[in-house]
């Protein structure tokens, strides 16, 4: 049975307050568009795709999504900044421990 709590599409959140200016920076597998999230900011955890860790509420962290996705926002992602400075070098974690 698929989950009943996502979002429709006319849904889709846009960034708010306590984000920093937009960037856009280029990795090897594309653009990607790039904020920085105040502590204050980010109100709920969320999954590191990074490092398969939590980010607790109030934790400063950076948000992505690639700049050539049409749903761009929809498709973002929260990463610890560690993790999204270091992804280039390493793969995510296959497994939860």
């Amino acid at each position: 049975m698929g989950r009943k709590n996502r979002r429709r599409e006319e849904e889709v959140r846009p960034l708010g307050p306590g984000y920093s200016s937009r960037t856009v920076e280029s990795h090897p597998d594309g653009d990607w568009v790039v904020q920085k999230v105040t502590g204050s900011a980010s109100t709920k955890a969320y999954r590191c795709p990074g490092c398969d860790q939590e980010i607790r509420p109030a934790t400063p962290h950076t948000v992505a999504f690639r700049s050539d996705d049409p749903q761009g926002v929809e498709h973002r992602r929260h990463w610890h900044t560690p993790c999204w400075a270091a992804r280039d070098r390493r793969g995510p974690r296959t497994g939860r421990y």
